[in-house]
């Protein structure tokens, strides 16, 4: 039987919610930590193959979750275009040169990046039960361009928005090679075994309306097109964190399967004026996982049953906090797994 996850991505009101969280696979897991700490830097884990397997199939073998993350990074795509990527304790990631300062032609590809992604894709296609399907994964060009340009996350994303302002045309060229490396990464791990994609657009709520149209929904359209026209049946989810009121033209134009929600949307409201019967994800707060209590229930039942009326996976609205307490995300799988409409 086809996987409860791909069904619910491709159209059908299953019940119960096929549920996975976004980076289930990382730190607020003990045996990640022990592995992290055996292997060394992030990016030694996400280039190991299997030790991107093992990270991967970590949360699946806790709480049997429908779907399982690729573990791997949205910026795996400015590295292999030729910027160096460095993860810092306590600071995040570090790209360089900055294309705030250097061109992007200086840069030299290495493709050797996403060859080692998608043996680990390879290899948990191998793995992986039927009743988890493997979600493969990329940054969306506006997100990935801010840290291209910057060389590192920021709050406001000031310096790209301030180039794409001055200049768009070079800034064009940023986001129209992204675009084209994306889809030849995202082809990959179709081919080595990836049954669903997602989108991360991070940043996508930084932008006013016209920027909002030219540099998430045009190249998203773009990269959807591409792979549609490679792979006809592989769903892709879209996640335009922060689009709030944009959110029901990303899902219009750019023709995603179905659309992620991060925690500030009405469930209510996205139910109301989304394309009838396009599936969604999410969006309940990480925050509230993290503090626990009753009110895990109470709000997972709530966003359950106003989207009861579309196919609906359950997540969260972004990605889970690292101190998040084992006994909390039980508690949330387990009352979405009880949960029945009506």
């Amino acid at each position: 039987m086809t996987n409860a996850l791909i069904r619910t991505l491709r159209g059908e009101n299953v019940v119960p919610r096929p549920l996975w969280l976004m980076r289930q696979a990382g730190r607020y897991l003990p045996e990640y930590r022990a592995l992290r700490a055996e292997k060394g830097g992030f990016l030694d884990l996400v280039y190991d193959h299997e030790a991107a397997a093992e990270v991967t199939l970590q949360p699946l073998r806790r709480f049997g979750f429908d779907g399982a993350i690729l573990f791997s990074d949205i910026l795996i795509v400015p590295h292999a275009l030729g910027q160096k990527l460095e993860f810092l304790a306590g600071e995040g990631p570090h790209l360089s040169p900055r294309l705030a300062e250097a061109e992007l032609a200086s840069l030299v590809e290495d493709n050797t990046h996403y060859e080692a992604v998608w043996r680990t894709v390879a290899l948990l296609s191998q793995k992986l039960p039927e009743e988890s399907a493997l979600i493969g994964f990329a940054g969306s060009p506006w997100t990935v361009g801010t840290y291209m340009v910057n060389g590192e996350g920021s709050k406001e994303q000031a310096a790209a928005r301030q180039l794409a302002y001055r200049d768009p045309a070079r800034f064009q060229v940023i986001i129209d090679r992204i675009v084209e490396s994306t889809v030849h990464y995202l082809d990959g791990q179709v081919k080595a075994g990836a049954r669903a994609l997602q989108l991360f657009d991070s940043w996508s709520g930084s932008l006013a309306p016209d920027e909002f149209e030219r540099w998430v929904i045009a190249p998203t359209v773009a990269i959807v097109e591409a792979i549609r026209a490679l792979h006809p049946d592989i769903p892709i989810i879209g996640f335009p964190k922060g689009a709030g009121a944009k959110l029901p033209a990303y899902a219009r134009e750019t023709c995603v399967n179905a659309v992620g929600l991060d925690e500030t949307v009405d469930p209510h409201w996205a139910h109301r004026e989304l394309p009838e019967g396009m599936p969604v994800q999410g969006n309940f707060d990480p925050q509230l996982l993290l503090a626990g209590g009753d009110r895990v229930e109470q709000r997972a039942r709530a966003i359950l049953d106003a989207l009861a009326g579309r196919p609906h996976v359950f997540n969260l609205g972004h990605g889970i906090d690292r101190h998040t307490p084992i006994e909390h995300v039980e508690r949330l799988v387990a009352a979405v797994r009880e949960w029945r409409p009506g």
